[in-house]
């Protein structure tokens, strides 16, 4: 099977081992941180609105691409072993549905932006172990492939065979590996950088989402995080990292703090470090600025784009 793939986003490669601190400024040692389905496939495009909002009801696309064919273990540049459908698109999971038992929680405007793959027509194919295919019946009725377990779905987004723009997406959505774990190549850095068109050189996490820090928190002389409560909700903590899984990120005062509620987040250069919520995708940038007081984090940990003090 012919397919054309995007080129990987992230590099991985182990930073060396410098000095972490316990108190900002201060050195000290680094811490060592279900039923077979059958066959055909089809061809087509995917119609839906934009987002992964689960709940509600609806249907997804009902297009001749809503259909599986034969299902391959197709090489990522990026992730590794991912399985792809007929026509070679990536084929994803949901953090929020279950695969013991199957239930999928993705509907209305969720499945018109991840449509559920048929499970009638799949069959396995080259990588694929057939014993692992299943179905599980959704809220519509509808029967919908499993890969040992996992609802399959695929990405509005994804146009061409290989594209896995799906990956990462709030956090929640993840391509399939064959043996229906979360495909995740090996090498990604936990934290690492990327050129931005707009703001430079910025932190991404592991799964290329932008990496913020608050104006109202504290570093000195020891972290602080203003942001409780609701505040987390649109901004999840960055938790530990180990030092050893980053790259281009600077070690001195690169440390860990205890919040409020024993939950443990990372800092750079001391300051704490969160994602944002309306990030849907890898590259996106939507927490830049808001309410004046967050910002998208440099390599030293520095604001881009904040008011001088």
């Amino acid at each position: 099977m012919k397919t054309s793939w995007r080129t990987a986003s992230l590099v991985a490669s182990a930073a060396a081992v410098l000095a972490l601190t316990t108190a900002c400024g201060q050195d000290a040692p680094p811490p060592s941180s279900s039923q077979n389905v059958g066959a055909t496939a089809g061809a087509g495009d995917y119609a839906g609105a934009d987002g992964d909002k689960a709940g509600g009801a609806g249907q997804p696309s009902t297009g001749p691409a809503n259909t599986a064919g034969e299902l391959s273990a197709a090489d990522s540049t990026e992730l590794g072993k991912v399985v792809t459908d007929g026509l070679g698109l990536t084929l994803y999971r949901f953090d929020q549905d279950s695969a013991k038992p199957p239930k999928s929680n993705c509907d209305g405007d969720c499945a018109a932006t991840w449509p559920p793959v048929p499970a009638d027509d799949a069959t396995a194919g080259k990588g694929i172990d057939a014993s692992l295919l299943g179905e599980v019946t959704r809220s519509d009725g509808t029967k919908q492939l499993t890969v040992a377990g996992w609802p399959a779905y695929r990405y509005v987004k994804d146009v061409n065979a290989g594209d896995t723009k799906g990956q990462g997406v709030g956090g929640k959505w993840y391509a399939l590996a064959p043996d229906g774990k979360k495909a995740q190549a090996a090498d990604q850095p936990g934290l690492s950088t990327r050129k931005d068109p707009k703001l430079g050189e910025i932190v991404v996490d592991k799964n290329g989402m932008t990496v913020y820090r608050f104006a109202k928190d504290e570093a000195w002389p020891k972290p602080v995080s203003a942001c409780t409560g609701a505040c987390l909700d649109k901004w999840p903590v960055v938790a530990p990292v180990d030092i050893n899984d980053t790259k281009g990120i600077q070690k001195k005062n690169y440390m860990t703090f205890t919040r409020p509620d024993g939950a443990e987040q990372q800092t750079i250069n001391c300051w704490p470090i969160y994602t944002f919520a309306g990030d849907k995708e890898p590259g996106d940038t939507n927490g830049q600025g808001v309410g004046g007081t967050w910002y998208a984090v440099r390599p030293d940990g520095k604001p881009v784009g904040a008011p001088e003090k």
